[in-house]
């Protein structure tokens, strides 16, 4: 019996790094969603990410981000990670 159990890391970026920190998380995987909030706290972008979403099915994800970056100068992303199972201990 496993439980998955995940991790919440926020950061700081400016508009202008915010895509490219993005498809930076997104490739490094094990992520489980992501949140844009604006300088204010206010939630822009809630996305949940499934284990095998590339390509095509992460094209509107990509278009809003774009569309976010150019209109404020600071945002925090929250990232939740899935931490990965560690291997049994051999004795």
């Amino acid at each position: 019996m496993s439980q998955d159990s995940s991790r919440i890391e926020e950061q700081q970026v400016s508009g202008n790094q915010l895509l490219g920190t993005l498809k930076r998380i997104v490739r490094e995987g094990n992520v489980r969603r992501v949140v844009v909030k604006n300088a204010s706290g206010r939630t822009l972008l809630d996305v949940p990410l499934t284990a095998g979403v590339v390509g095509a099915a992460l094209l509107p994800f990509w278009a809003a981000v774009g569309g976010l970056a150019a209109l404020a100068a600071r945002y925090t992303l929250v990232v939740e990670r899935i931490d990965q199972p560690k291997p049994p201990a051999v004795v």
